[in-house]
């Protein structure tokens, strides 16, 4: 049996997909995941594993085109919560994963979300999977609210970004921590290939042309001539910058037995159609830091 250990993954978007890779390297250095927390895509990434169906999730995301995300990018045309309803993508999630309770998964679990009444973090441990992950994805102003228990939860990177105080509960004796913020760096991408993961020429550029239109009404891209950002991006950089200072904070207070830590430049928030290369990045990133770690 390996060595186990409390897997804290943080949040980050599109960047989270390099949680993947850095979990199968741990599985191959012989680390046995015995409890898992995560905030926001740490949770997905989180609650997907400990469910055991990473494999499936794996799949289906290097599988996703720029034509795919764009079509999971559901417009929320009631109220005004939240620019996105996440509906489609928490669909397919559910058909990947199956509809499962977190008590009953094999490996425990904690997602991280945010109680908008309350203001405070909220550690959801019982329930339903999905509904979990749901709350603690919810982007503020972006996603629209995810309501638990007549609650309102939204993004737990709000105050938690890498939550390593839930950990503490676990008792494994080793916390790894992976925070998706990190540091910017000439590489971020490590010393792994890019560019032989994209898509095929076929019709890229009336793809490209069509899918710039949808992006420039969301707001993802710049949307006036000046390079004015757009409304999502303006909500994302922010809400981003927020949980980078905090993050810094969190961890100096309660720092883990290991730290693996994945540029923040690595990626755009919505570039979740280079799965591919987050994945392998995050793999190494994983093995440089194990390449000195003194676990």
């Amino acid at each position: 049996m390996g060595k186990r250990i409390t897997l804290v993954l943080g949040s980050g978007s599109a960047r989270g997909l390099a949680h993947i890779g850095v979990i199968r390297v741990l599985e191959e250095h012989g680390f046995e995941v015995s409890a898992i927390t995560g905030s926001s895509m740490g949770a997905l990434i989180g609650g997907i594993y400990a469910a055991g169906k990473l494999d499936n999730y794996n799949d289906w995301v290097r599988s996703l085109t720029k034509k795919d995300v764009i079509k999971y990018l559901d417009v929320s045309f009631r109220g005004t919560s939240g620019l996105l309803k996440g509906d489609l993508i928490f669909e397919t999630m559910r058909d990947l994963v199956g509809d499962v309770q977190i008590e009953d998964l094999p490996v425990p679990f904690i997602a991280v979300a945010t109680d908008l009444t309350a203001r405070k973090e909220v550690w959801l441990t019982h329930g339903n999977l999905f509904e979990a992950i749901r709350a603690s994805i919810a982007v503020p102003g972006v996603f629209t609210p995810q309501e638990i228990a007549g609650r309102w939860m939204v993004d737990g990177g709000l105050l938690n970004p890498v939550p390593v105080t839930p950990a503490a509960q676990a008792m494994t004796g080793v916390t790894i921590a992976v925070d998706v913020s990190g540091p910017r760096c000439v590489n971020p991408m490590g010393e792994i290939e890019t560019g032989h993961f994209e898509q095929p020429p076929y019709c890229r550029r009336k793809i490209d042309e069509f899918l710039e239109s949808i992006q420039n009404h969301l707001g993802l891209e710049s949307t006036d001539e000046d390079g004015r950002p757009g409304l999502s991006e303006v909500l994302l950089d922010s809400f981003e910058t927020m949980q980078e200072t905090l993050s810094r904070y969190k961890l100096a207070a309660n720092p883990p037995d290991l730290l693996i830590s994945i540029p923040k430049n690595i990626c755009a928030p919505h570039e979740f159609f280079r799965a591919s290369e987050l994945i392998e990045a995050g793999g190494w990133w994983a093995r440089r830091a194990l390449e000195t770690a003194e676990i």
